[in-house]
């Protein structure tokens, strides 16, 4: 138990350690040299609050996509911190699928939609599909930038296949309720707020527009 006198795993002490002094390297070379990707995915998911979270903070700065399975179920864990944290490392495993040259490629394709760049980063994206038509990112990333392009059932169809690859892809279900708004289909919308929110319960914003949204259409 937290708080007794048990001899506490090594990853709370390094976790400990780098909420004091904020310098990740450290951690991460402390981790490397204790654990294995299998015994961080354990203690990721029945050890203590502070063994939780630094077992899911680990596994978000060393792990790739394989790690999507155990960090998507820890956005439902019981405490907050450890939700926060699964959160921010599927965010950056969402992008270390592929082979190198692939992930340096998505790389690419989130600057420009992030520049605004949509017609390069569509044209891009549609690239990489067409060379790793599993990479999850490649089809969301595509979304996004049709979506901003006014493409929007297209951009809900690269939604849609993205979740069907990473069903843990609560971004995605979001842009897809996004091109359900623009296509005047509330329902769908709907359907699909509430998946995000199924999936990471963290989604705040999503659950006011979830919540404004039904009780929009229950007056209908």
């Amino acid at each position: 138990m937290e708080g007794s006198g048990e001899r506490r795993p090594h990853i709370e002490r390094l976790f400990q350690r780098f909420l004091n002094d904020e310098q990740s390297a450290k951690f991460i070379h402390g981790v490397a040299q204790q654990y294995t990707y299998a015994s961080l995915s354990r203690l990721a998911t029945c050890g203590s609050r502070l063994t939780r979270r630094g077992a899911v903070l680990a596994i978000g700065f060393l792990s790739g996509f394989e790690a999507n399975d155990v960090l998507g179920a820890r956005m439902r864990d019981s405490d907050r911190g450890v939700r926060l944290l699964a959160e921010t490392g599927l965010r950056e495993i969402w992008l270390r699928d592929g082979n190198e040259a692939q992930r340096h490629q998505i790389r690419k394709i989130v600057r420009l939609n992030t520049a605004g760049e949509f017609d390069e980063a569509s044209q891009l994206a549609s690239q990489l599909i067409s060379d790793a038509p599993r990479f999850a990112e490649a089809w969301n990333q595509r979304g996004i930038a049709r979506f901003n392009l006014q493409q929007y059932r297209q951009s809900v169809s690269d939604c849609r296949q993205t979740l069907r690859l990473n069903p843990y892809h609560f971004a995605a279900a979001v842009g897809m309720a996004h091109g359900y708004i623009e296509l005047n289909d509330a329902a769908a919308a709907l359907e699909s707020l509430q998946l995000a929110l199924q999936v990471n319960p963290e989604l705040e914003q999503v659950r006011i527009q979830e919540s404004r949204l039904r009780k929009a259409l229950e007056q209908r």
